[in-house]
This record gives C-alpha cells, sequence and structure tokens, in this order.
C-alpha cells in the first residue's frame, strides 16, 4: 500500500504543479490584458463594435452691411473607398453609374486601384445619392459636408473670392479671412448592433460643430449691382479693355460698391481665366494723368506760395518744358489756379509747381498717401509708384504734376479724395464691418481710422470749389446731377507702351463727390483703353459715373439732396423785382466741427459714440443721423420723431440698438 501511495503522490504532486502553474500562468495573463494592456484591448474592443463619425461644422456667411446674404451653404456629398475592401466592385460601379450619368469604367478604374484611398464623387447632392445613402456596399463611405454657394453668381466675385472642394478659401474675402469662416468639427460615436447596422445611441460620447463667424462687409448689395451694371455697360460702349468702379461714403472710409470688369462666376471659377479673379482696385496700378493734378493744387495752397487770385501765362496751349513739349487740348492765356484746375491746363499746372517746387509736391503726395499701401484688410494691394527726389529727373517735377511718373491704385485715388471731400483727412479704406462668432459675439470690427490731416479746412474748401468748378464751366461736366451740386475731377492720360507714351491706348477715369459742401458719396470710375472719343476723361468715365450715381440718388432714400437755403429768382423787363427766398429742411450734414461727418464721436471716444439729438426729424433724417454716427436704429410708429431712447448725450457702443418713436 506503500508502494501504491508512493506512486500516486508523485503523479499528484506534478499534477498538483501542473495545475499551480496553469493558473499563475492565467492570472498573470490576465493582469497583463486587464490591466498592463487593458486601454489597448479596450480600444479595440469599441473599434469592432463603435465608429467615429464627423460631424461638419457649417462655413460661415458673408453679408452685406444689411445683412443681406452673399453667400450660402448647400449639403452636398462625397463617396469614397478603400479598393481593397470593396467586394462587389461591378454592383457599386454600376449603382454609381445609374445616378450620375457617368460611365461605369470610370469608377471601376478606381476600384481596381492598388491606392488605399480613392474618391468615386465629390459634390454630388442628395438627389442624385439616392438610395446610396442607405446601400450595404461593403468598403463604400459617404460623407455629408457642406458646399459654397454664391447666390447672386458674379457679383463681388473679386471681392467674396470663393472656396476649393474642402470648403477652403482660396481667393477674396474667403481666402484672407478663411481662418474666422472655417467652424470646427464635431464628433459622435455610433454603435454596431446584432444586425450590423451602425446606429446612435444616448449615451454614446459626442462633440456638437462649432460654426465658422459671419461676416458683415461694408457693401451694399443694391449698390453693388448698380455699379456692376453700368461698368458693363459703359466698358461695352466704348470698347474698353476693362472698367474699375469704388464708391465710397468719404466720411468714414467705408467702401459701398467695388468692382471690375470682366468679371467671373464664384460658382463656376474653375471656368474663367486667372486674370479675371484679382481685385484690381487694388493690384492694379496706372498713371492717372489729370485727376493728379488736386495734389499740386494742395500743394500749391499749403505752401502759400500761389494766391487764388494770381494768374499764370498758359502760353496758347504749347509750352517748351526743358527738354519735351507741354501741350494743352485748348489755347489758353492767363489763367488763375482755380481755372487751371477747372480746364485741366498741363502748362498752367507746370507753371504752378515749378513756383511751388519739387519737395513740397512730393511731400503732398505722400501725405495723400500714394506710394503707401491704403491699408485696405484685403490681400495683394500694391503701393504704386512715387520715386524718391533723387532719381526725379529735369522734367519730373512738372511731369508728376500732370499725372505722369507716378503709379495709383484705384483705392489710393479715392481715398485721396475722400480726404478732400471730408476737410483733410486721410481715412483708411474699411471693407469688413464686423465679424460675427456663433455665440453673436462680435469678434472683429473695422472702425473708422484717421491716418493724418493732410490740409487744414479751408484748404480743401477752395479745392471743393475749384472741383465744382470743374463740373460747371470745366471739363467735368457730362458728370453734373441736377440738384445735387457735383464736384470732381476728370483724367486722361496716354499708357506707356514699348518704351513710350502710347498716341492711341488711354486710361479715361474721373472721380466725383456730391453735395460738394457736405459730401455724401463718392466715387471712382476707370476705363482702360477705351476708343476714341472716348479715351476723354469727361466722354468716358464721367459718363458712367453720372450714370451710377443717378441710379443709387432715385433708388437710396437715405442720399439727402444739399439744402437750398436762397435762390434770388428775378423777373425781367418793367416788372417789379422782387427776392424769393427757397427754404428746404436744412441738410443734416451741416456740422460746425472740423471733423468729417462719422468721426466727431471717434476722436473723443474711440469705439464709443454719443448718442445724437433726433427728435423733430422726419424718420429719413434721424435713420441717416443714427447711421452716420454708427448706430443701429429700430423704429416705432410714423410721422416725425416724438422721443428716443436712450437720451441724447449718452455715450453708447457702436453698432447699439437704439428706439426712436414717431409720432
Amino acid at each position: 500500500m506503500t508502494k501504491t501511495y508512493l506512486k500516486y503522490r508523485t503523479r499528484i504532486t506534478v499534477l498538483a504543479g501542473f495545475i499551480i502553474l496553469s493558473w499563475a500562468g492565467l492570472c498573470i495573463r490576465l493582469f497583463q490584458v486587464q490591466v498592463l494592456n487593458g486601454e489597448r484591448y479596450q480600444i479595440a474592443v469599441v473599434n469592432q463594435t463603435q465608429k467615429k463619425q464627423i460631424l461638419p461644422s457649417n462655413r460661415g456667411n458673408i453679408f452685406d452691411r444689411e445683412n443681406r446674404p452673399f453667400t450660402r451653404n448647400i449639403i452636398h456629398y462625397t463617396l469614397s473607398v478603400k479598393p481593397s475592401k470593396v467586394t462587389d466592385k461591378l454592383g457599386l460601379a454600376t449603382a454609381i453609374s445609374e445616378r450620375t450619368g457617368q460611365p461605369i469604367e470610370k469608377y471601376l478604374n478606381k476600384l481596381n486601384s492598388n491606392s488605399n484611398f480613392e474618391y468615386l464623387e465629390r459634390n454630388i447632392q442628395r438627389e442624385t445619392l439616392g438610395t446610396l445613402e442607405t446601400s450595404n456596399f461593403d468598403g463604400l463611405n459617404i460623407k455629408r459636408d457642406y458646399r459654397r454657394y454664391y447666390p447672386h453668381n458674379q457679383m463681388a466675385a473679386q471681392i467674396l473670392g470663393f472656396t476649393n472642394v474642402d470648403d477652403k478659401g482660396i481667393s477674396g474675402i474667403e481666402k484672407d479671412f478663411n481662418s474666422y469662416l472655417t467652424g470646427t468639427a464635431g464628433w459622435v460615436y455610433k454603435t454596431k448592433g446584432w444586425s450590423g447596422k451602425i446606429q446612435h445611441k444616448s449615451g454614446m460620447p459626442f462633440q456638437s460643430p462649432i460654426d465658422g463667424c459671419n461676416i458683415q462687409l461694408t457693401l451694399d448689395l443694391e449698390y453693388q449691382s448698380i455699379l456692376e451694371e453700368e461698368l458693363t455697360r459703359r466698358q461695352k460702349e466704348t470698347g474698353a479693355v476693362s472698367a474699375t468702379g469704388i464708391i465710397m461714403n468719404p466720411q468714414t472710409g467705408e467702401i459701398l460698391a467695388m468692382s471690375s470688369t470682366p468679371g467671373f462666376d464664384n460658382n463656376k471659377y474653375s471656368k474663367s481665366l486667372q486674370e479675371t479673379h484679382r481685385i484690381r482696385s487694388i493690384t492694379d496700378q496706372f498713371e492717372p494723368g489729370s485727376t493728379f493734378k488736386i495734389v499740386t493744387a494742395v500743394a500749391a495752397l499749403s505752401d502759400n506760395k500761389i494766391d487764388l487770385v494770381e494768374e499764370f501765362n498758359c502760353e496758347n496751349g504749347e509750352f517748351e518744358y526743358h527738354d519735351i513739349k507741354v501741350t494743352d487740348h485748348e489755347e489758353y492765356g492767363m489763367l488763375t489756379l482755380s481755372q487751371i484746375i477747372q480746364y485741366s491746363s498741363n502748362i498752367g499746372v507746370v507753371k504752378v509747381i515749378e513756383r511751388v517746387g519739387r519737395k513740397t509736391l512730393y511731400q503732398t503726395s505722400r501725405s495723400f498717401g500714394f506710394g503707401s499701401l491704403s491699408g485696405i484688410s484685403l490681400a495683394g494691394e500694391t503701393v504704386g509708384k512715387l520715386k524718391p527726389i533723387k532719381k526725379w529727373s529735369a522734367v519730373s517735377n512738372g511731369q508728376t504734376a500732370m499725372g505722369y511718373e507716378v503709379g495709383v491704385s484705384a483705392i489710393q485715388l479715392a481715398v485721396a479724395y475722400c480726404a478732400i471731400a471730408n476737410g483733410g483727412y486721410l481715412i483708411t479704406p474699411s471693407i469688413v464691418r464686423q465679424i460675427i462668432n456663433h455665440n453673436q459675439d462680435i469678434v472683429y470690427a473695422e472702425e473708422t481710422s484717421i491716418i493724418r490731416k493732410i490740409a487744414d479746412e479751408k484748404t480743401m474748401e477752395n479745392i471743393r470749389e475749384m472741383l465744382r468748378g470743374v463740373i460747371v464751366n470745366g471739363t467735368g461736366h457730362n458728370a453734373e446731377i441736377s440738384g445735387w451740386d457735383v464736384a470732381g475731377k476728370t483724367g486722361t492720360a496716354q499708357k506707356w507702351k514699348d518704351g513710350k507714351y502710347s498716341n492711341d491706348k488711354f486710361i479715361s477715369n474721373f472721380v466725383g463727390f456730391f453735395p460738394y459742401k457736405e459730401p455724401q458719396l463718392l466715387a471712382f470710375i476707370m476705363l482702360d483703353e477705351p476708343n476714341r472719343p472716348y479715351h476723354w476723361g469727361s466722354e468716358g468715365a464721367a459718363v458712367a459715373f453720372k450714370r451710377v450715381m443717378k441710379r443709387i440718388i432715385n433708388m437710396d432714400d437715405d442720399i439727402i439732396p444739399p439744402a437750398r437755403k436762397e435762390e434770388r429768382i428775378e423777373y425781367a423787363n418793367n416788372t417789379t423785382k422782387m427776392d424769393f427766398i427757397i427754404r428746404e429742411e436744412e441738410s443734416i450734414a451741416t456740422q460746425t466741427s472740423t471733423l468729417p461727418l462719422g468721426l466727431l464721436s471717434v476722436a473723443r471716444y474711440s469705439n464709443k459714440v454719443e448718442m445724437p439729438e433726433v427728435r423733430g426729424f422726419s424718420m429719413r433724417k434721424a435713420m441717416t443721423t443714427l447711421r452716420t454716427a454708427g448706430l443701429k436704429i429700430n423704429i416705432q410708429g410714423s410721422g416725425k420723431v416724438a422721443w428716443q431712447s436712450p437720451r441724447p448725450g449718452t455715450i453708447l457702443n457702436k453698432g447699439q440698438i437704439c428706439i426712436v418713436g414717431l409720432k
């Protein structure tokens, strides 16, 4: 019995040892799986039963100053595959082909490729997708996303720009402000049920997407439409290569419309010419010709070397200036500075600037912003060309005074004339009014910004009188709008071609504003290489200016006609002469301050504004007053303003809503 016990004891010991070792190994393995590698195996299990789905965010939209949309986001779908995962390649290719109308071979080639990833279709609509969304094709991925759409097609296309297939901005506002417009994608985990269908269950982790910021521009949709229509019309009429235009508020620097033709449809940007994409108002430079003569006039008056009654001999139309011949389009004799600007005498301007000197002309040109960036918040702006004095030749002083040997952009010239219109303040042009995030917070805003004071109010008042004379008695008669007191300047410049000035290639341009005493709107128009006789600024660009502004006046009730305080009407023959006083409502633009309209509060309170007194005003007058101050308005009732909230004199944030009660 002892021998038998010993015999089995050994076996039992071995067996027990084996069991103990096995159990120990199992425990170690369990510890390894659950503790040391637990997270990795948990993730593997989750990956087998759960799927993380990206939730796309909406790209922020772009609006005009009245919150009318320039852009929209349209839902679209992207079909992609891992070719090695697709089991029924012919079936999948056939199903997609039936819905898109594309050849089956197009999809089979992609499905049979050796790549790890292939796009089958991008940017397809829901109706095209059809039942593919609920199909069970192995390896097919369907991604729901958003595609940019521009409801006004060609309108403001250069400014807005466009996005690529990945909804990333690659031009214009879309590119320059892409970081604001792009939202943050969210995600959600979905679980696989017993049937194999992926579905979302409550309690599963998720992150909501955050939409991109909305951008409100200073552009007015209606102004933009009018400008583009009239530029296209005038370009065709004159045979010009292109046409460019800008409309601004000269008091605030806000750009109300800006465009160039030919344009393009940013919904179909890939089918358009690359050269039509750029914002020519800021990227292209040109020699302006006579529109630059106002710089000479300001230099002369600021330097106090020229008296307004002094006359200059304009040599009956021909003058030898060093080694070049300077001519006028008419034979003029003795002219004052005002008359020189009125009739756009080249000889007169040369005579004036020779008295003033090149240093003053250069400094005044720089003061107006020529040769430097305007500061507009758009990429690609040119600084233009303004040579340092040390590089000037013997004739550079006179040439520059006439608007040659200097390169300017449309925005530089428009901003320079804004300074004349607003009393001498060079203002940074603005194109973005404000950017608002998904919580409706303002995260970016462009405020009126004064760069410098160019000249005193009296000097600019004299210049405005000269520019009014250009319209009434001079070269700008085609820009006159009855009852609106337009002021402006024509410009005609020969283009530099093949190392010399061309005799048949011209720049026709015009800058004007109204009413000249209290300017509300300013516009620049340029035609590039129009046919004769439209090459003259008076015959080409000035006509387009008048058409644009007349349509805006007829459309916009906020544009106030100039005040007619006193007009004397006399009866002829033997009838007793009587004085008739015609009194109209005084223009709201009348201000005692020397600061331009819209800058009164800015100068005192930075981003704050003082609530104006509007009680007793008409609705239109109250709206214009509050908008000029940078405030929004909520109107209640009809008639004239009986009460207002907040009270006059209250310091407010710009953009704040004010309530006005009409009675």
